[in-house]
């Protein structure tokens, strides 16, 4: 395969060969100034997509199937399914079901890993967002493991609190097995925080959210995850999850190197608005794009998608395309441990391809490939 456009880590015209990995980068003189060329999007939390809820222990992967191939036209070729806290047998259930899906078709090498958020989080109100608050427990290794056997060994994403007097134990075991841990949902100490990056722990979950309404000035668990510097930190950028100031400052905090987008996409995502479901909770899309739980005015997930994401940080907080882009590729793909995808466009790594227009602030895609296969115009 064969594709050009503008480099966007460089903005040079460049064409690109190709199959499963990239072959050769090669300048060009000139090429369509409008459209730019950079490594498939990575969306690290998608706890559903496009009317599917990878949740359900009985979501059909023809519909799992179907959610893939609307999610490549934002542009994203690697994403961790997310599997939030709920009862054990529903969990095992949900992440036996997205392992038997991952194998079943060819799309669904989309699917990199899987991400379990809780259900290790802080008990309390606020911290705990929308997750139910009668399944939150203990960190548990031996849970742990049999999540891993029914997932067939593609949980590397773990999200917990550090409150919880296993923590420490607990990140230390799973940092030993290359499953990344992340703080998130949590009302955890300066000590507890700090005793976690010790541990091994290297994330913060959608930093920002998740947590009490009212904090302390100092000290507070938002600020004691800035300062880390070992802490990199994912963000919900869809105007709604995160106040504009705060973006912008915790962005400086962090810096590029150690910032991610996510979507913490659920069902109702690209979908019109209406009930839907995030495992046992049903959660309402309303026409401003806002997912609350039903009934209620908490958030619980969002309807965000990535090519969306990258155009809003752009205007929220200034940031180059280079940099926004920088935030949904190879940011994530080395916080989440992806393989052969974190150089950029460089030979050797994977042809997971995307290119795309920006129009009026909109990141428009165009073409999208995955493992040198185009996956996006679909093939007739």
């Amino acid at each position: 395969m064969k594709c050009s456009g503008r480099n966007v880590s460089t903005g040079e015209p460049i064409e690109i060969q190709f199959d499963s990995v990239i072959g050769h980068v090669d300048p060009l003189l000139a090429s369509d100034e409008g459209t730019w060329i950079a490594p498939g999007f990575v969306d690290l939390q998608v706890n559903g997509f496009a009317g599917v809820d990878y949740n359900s222990p009985v979501a059909p992967h023809e519909e799992i199937a179907r959610s893939i191939r609307v999610m490549f036209s934002t542009g994203v070729t690697r994403f961790f399914p997310t599997v939030i806290t709920g009862a054990p047998d529903q969990m095992l259930g949900a992440l036996r079901n997205l392992a038997a899906a991952r194998e079943s078709f060819p799309d669904a090498a989309a699917m990199e890993a899987f991400h379990v958020e809780g259900p290790h989080i802080s008990p309390d109100d606020g911290p705990r967002g929308a997750h139910p608050a009668r399944w939150v427990r203990r960190p548990s290794i031996e849970e742990f493991r049999r999540w891993q056997d029914a997932a067939r060994g593609h949980v590397r994403l773990v999200t917990l609190s550090p409150e919880w007097p296993e923590a420490t134990r607990y990140i230390e075991h799973l940092s030993s097995e290359g499953v990344v841990t992340s703080i998130g949902h949590t009302r955890a100490t300066s000590q507890q925080i700090r005793d976690a990056v010790s541990a091994g722990a290297t994330l913060s979950t959608h930093l920002g959210n998740g947590g009490h309404a009212t904090l302390p000035k100092f000290p507070n668990y938002i600020w004691d995850q800035l300062a880390q510097d070992r802490l990199a930190a994912s963000f919900i950028v869809d105007g709604i999850h995160l106040d504009d100031a705060f973006l912008k400052t915790a962005l400086r905090a962090k810096g590029i190197e150690r910032s991610i987008l996510v979507t913490d996409a659920v069902m109702p995502a690209m979908c019109q608005p209406g009930i839907y479901k995030l495992g046992e909770v049903e959660v309402e899309l309303n026409a401003d794009g806002r997912v609350q739980l039903r009934g209620g005015t908490r958030l619980a997930g969002s309807s965000l998608r990535m090519d969306r994401a990258i155009g809003n940080v752009m205007r929220i907080a200034g940031l180059s395309l280079t940099e926004a882009v920088t935030m949904a590729t190879v940011n994530p793909a080395r916080v989440g441990r992806i393989s052969s995808r974190q150089r950029g466009l460089t030979p050797g790594e994977r042809g997971d391809i995307v290119r795309f227009r920006v129009e009026d602030g909109l990141v428009q895609v165009v073409e999208t490939f995955m493992s040198g296969r185009r996956v996006l115009p679909e093939s007739s």
